[in-house]
């Protein structure tokens, strides 16, 4: 099962269209965020760019936890693996949500992610989770900097990350997408 988490501006649909390219066989889970940021949807305010309002960041972890864990009840999905693949935004709530409720979410597969929790240490035991990140070396909006306190962070918490770096900047490329699809097999 796939639950995917659109970025900033996009919606459930658009990144439903990555659910064939990952894994065609795969249920598929894909909430809206339900922030707005000048009309386009998010899954937490900021209070710019880059800059996260981090007990949003908290708040909106916890709700998207809630669903899964509501939405595996409600169409007899508890006990079957599941992935949250996101994309920027997305990639951040998924990785706030496995970070706070590993429980809930202990797969992801991050596009363009970072560390969503500004200069606060939030994160819990993450034995046992499993997070591929895939950025771009010049990405302004996941600044390389972020990424890396984000994987150490992972690491020293017991996550089982995989680090893929390219040239680029912000956008699932080609190479991104091949190595998510190699991260939901792995997961599933």
């Amino acid at each position: 099962m796939l639950l995917l988490l659109h970025g900033t501006g996009g919606n459930e649909q658009e990144i439903s269209a990555l659910a064939p390219e990952l894994d065609p066989r795969a249920a598929v889970l894909a909430p809206r965020g339900r922030v707005r940021e000048q009309g386009m949807p998010r899954w937490f305010r900021r209070l710019g760019e880059g800059v996260f309002d981090v007990d949003d960041v908290v708040a909106r972890a916890g709700e998207l936890a809630g669903f899964v864990t509501a939405a595996r009840a409600h169409h007899g999905l508890v006990g079957r693996p599941l992935v949250a693949v996101g994309f920027s935004n997305g990639a951040n709530i998924a990785l706030a949500t496995a970070m706070l409720h590993p429980d809930v979410l202990d797969r992801v597969v991050a596009f363009s992610g970072m560390y969503p929790f500004a200069d606060r240490d939030e994160a819990v035991s993450l034995d046992g989770v499993q997070v591929t990140t895939l950025n771009g070396r010049e990405d302004p909006m996941a600044p390389l900097e972020s990424v890396t306190r984000l994987v150490e962070v992972l690491r020293d918490r017991g996550a089982d990350v995989e680090q893929h770096l390219r040239a680029g900047g912000h956008g699932i490329f080609p190479q991104d997408l091949a190595r998510g699809r190699e991260a939901v097999a792995r997961a599933s």
